[in-house]
């Protein structure tokens, strides 16, 4: 008689127990939050210099972040104190590794990396394993956190803050820890001091709260937490309330159909039943903080338009984990279909249009280095050099050889003397004389049908162009303009130069 001894081994090799084929909790988790980072980051450095251009906002970061932090707090008493704190952060980091375009770019992509972790982190927590990994991934392929992660601006960190403080709230409702109530309300603070409307993600966590049906200590602990919050922003919110002016280019709600889509997604993935781990439910989380924020904006807006949708950036964390639950969801109930495999195919594909488009220089409203070719390109030394407005100034301060050989005929002191973005005017009667010096004007503005400019040096501007001189080239570039006007010898108009009777082509 013989006996097989392959037999049991074979067996065994083929089909382990169900244990060993399970990941454990710390691998599984190792994996939800490792893998969301590594798409961010290899996402956020993908044409990340934009074929080394930049744009307006990132421009003051730029060259803010480069002054002294004595001369950003002065700056910051005038205009932009809303993002002081984001320009000294940035002042610490050019120290460390110099000022240039990828030093600019890298904080917010690492920061969104940071955030696509917790975002995994949280679904992990609230629907599980795959649920959480689906979120990360989803969160690090959405357009808008892909656009946001290649900024020099303060919104990835808000975005990361966001999150974790989201992720602290969860962990502190669940384990009751006063510290952990300290840790929420510190990640809150710092994420509303480097953007006031984070606040607005405080509200949607104390609704989720409220339809969670939390005890009555949690509550609590959640207000103490929310009121010091609030305590600590208050200072700034009534400072930068006389700044007001910043926001005046906001005419309505800026790119409202694109935050309006995600949100419908999102809200299109909601079910009740999602993530049942713990007393908050994925759901309750998410949808409001989806919903709330860019609503409390929208109804804002009707008194004073103030709808940006990067203001509400973090909202992307509810989309994320709402598609991702639906997601691990879907494929419980489609487990032998094929059909999850091909919608994640095409979802795919329909990405990588956006995807592209967002790393070229056209994908923001203006590019200041094309400007400042533009300016360089049709300038010769000894021109003068005028700004219609004069807050397109900062737009080519960024780097200064574009405009040394010209003279900016406007200019009484420059940005960093007069602690200003755009330095201080001269009077209007003496930038009219001071045109009339010149045969040649090299004239920056904004594009074909922008706002009429209004205030008189504005106007002795525009009036001087009309009467003494006339338009020979235009260069468009994406979100203004650059004119070169030469001296107009013939009969001179009506009227004084820099009277200012209005109109012009400015």
């Amino acid at each position: 008689m013989s006996v097989d001894v392959r037999g049991p081994a074979v067996a065994e090799t083929a089909s382990p127990p169900a244990s060993a084929r399970r990941p454990s909790p710390g691998r599984a988790t190792a994996v939800v939050v490792i893998a969301p980072a590594v798409l961010t980051v290899a996402l956020g450095l993908w044409g990340i210099r934009r074929q080394n251009t930049m744009w307006g906002d990132e421009s003051v970061t730029y060259q803010l972040a480069r002054r002294d932090l004595a001369q950003i707090w002065l700056t910051a008493q005038h205009v932009d104190l809303v993002h002081a704190l984001h320009y000294a952060v940035m002042h610490g980091i050019f120290g460390l590794f110099g000022g240039g375009l990828l030093t600019l770019r890298l904080p917010s992509v690492l920061a969104m990396a940071v955030a696509a972790a917790g975002v995994g982190l949280l679904g992990l927590r609230l629907a599980g394993a795959r649920a959480g990994l689906s979120a990360g991934l989803v969160f690090a392929l959405l357009p808008q956190v892909q656009k946001y992660a290649q900024e020099g601006r303060s919104y990835a960190m808000v975005c990361a803050l966001v999150t974790w403080a989201t992720y602290a709230l969860v962990v502190s409702v669940a384990r009751r820890a006063r510290w952990r109530w300290a840790v929420y309300g510190f990640t809150m603070l710092l994420a509303c001091l480097l953007h006031e409307f984070a606040v607005l993600a405080l509200v949607a966590h104390g609704v989720t709260l409220v339809v969670s049906r939390v005890p009555r200590p949690v509550l609590a602990a959640w207000s103490t937490a929310g009121a010091c919050v609030v305590a600590g922003l208050l200072p700034l919110a009534i400072r930068s309330a006389g700044q007001s002016g910043q926001v005046s280019w906001i005419g309505g709600p800026v790119r409202l159909p694109g935050f309006l889509a995600a949100v419908v997604v999102g809200l299109a993935c909601a079910r009740p039943h999602l993530g049942a781990r713990g007393p908050v439910r994925l759901a309750a989380l998410a949808v409001p903080i989806v919903v709330l924020p860019g609503l409390l904006l929208l109804v804002a807006s009707l008194v004073k338009p103030l709808f940006v949708d990067r203001y509400v950036l973090y909202s992307s964390i509810g989309i994320a984990l709402l598609v991702g639950a639906w997601t691990d969801h879907f494929h419980r109930l489609r487990r032998s279909s094929r059909i999850p495999s091909v919608a994640v195919v095409a979802v795919l594909a329909a990405l990588v249009p956006p995807s592209l488009a967002l790393r070229t220089p056209q994908s923001r409203s203006n590019d200041v280095t094309a400007l400042g070719a533009a300016v360089r390109e049709t300038g010769r030394p000894g021109d003068g050099l005028l700004y219609l407005s004069g807050r397109y100034r900062f737009l080519t301060a960024a780097d200064p050889e574009d405009t040394r050989s010209l003279t900016d005929l406007a200019l009484a002191r420059d940005a960093v003397s007069s602690h200003t973005l755009a330095g201080v005017e001269l009077p209007a009667e003496v930038i009219a004389a001071r045109m009339l010096r010149f045969d040649r004007i090299v004239v920056v503005r904004g594009p074909a049908g922008a706002d009429a400019l209004t205030g008189p040096q504005e106007e002795a501007k525009t009036g001087t162009l009309r009467r003494y001189f006339r338009e020979r080239t235009t260069i468009q570039v994406t979100g203004s303009r650059v004119t070169v006007y030469v001296r107009d010898r013939g009969p001179s108009r009506r009227g004084g130069p820099g009277s200012g009777d209005g109109g012009g082509r400015g």
